[in-house]
């Protein structure tokens, strides 16, 4: 009777495991983890993915965050921390917790961390007050302009000190770059 028992309460444990396991950790685009820090480095390669990675290998750390660059600091950052604070809504940043991936949303009309390389016709500045955040100022600049089929915004640091809008002529293949949001409109 305890030998049944037992092996029940393995297989249960098993189960929640399992299903544990199956639902994949996921870092979080647009949102921060602020508190706990322990650790400070800049990030030479200005992608999430390495920040994620510096905290699989440190065995205090239990979440990050990372910061793009902005218009008041050139380098973006990465923050390990021996918490897991909440997270909270923030353009600035990308957080996880340990064991988290980072998988940044590319369906829909906006490409996270995507460039669509050449095919450019007209670039400009973006100032912050152009709702420059989510590149929406270089999105609407596209769907204005009947030559535009395509656009790319690059964040801070990215392409320059400031923000930059890339209008493109030609739909060119989306390639993986952080710090960079696309979209096709025609």
């Amino acid at each position: 009777m305890l030998r049944s028992r037992l092996f029940n309460i393995y297989l249960a444990a098993l189960a929640v495991l399992l299903s544990a396991a199956s639902v994949p950790a996921q870092a979080q685009t647009n949102f921060d983890r602020p508190g706990n820090d322990y650790q400070r480095s800049v990030s030479v390669s200005g992608d999430p993915a390495e920040c994620a990675l510096l905290c699989e290998r440190d065995k205090r750390c239990r979440a990050w965050s990372f910061n793009y660059p902005s218009d008041h600091s050139e380098d973006a950052v990465c923050w390990l921390k021996d918490k897991v604070p909440p997270r909270i809504p923030s353009y600035c940043c990308v957080s996880g917790v340990r064991g988290a991936g980072v998988i940044e949303p590319r369906s829909g009309p906006v490409e996270t961390s995507t460039d669509r390389y050449g095919g450019d016709y007209r670039s400009f500045e973006v100032k912050n007050e152009d709702r420059a955040e989510h590149g929406d100022a270089c999105r609407d600049a596209c769907h204005s302009d009947n030559r535009c089929r395509a656009w790319t915004f690059a964040r801070p640091g990215y392409a320059g000190k400031s923000a930059r809008c890339f209008l493109k002529n030609e739909i060119k293949p989306p390639r993986r770059k952080p710090g960079f949001i696309s979209g096709v409109v025609r």
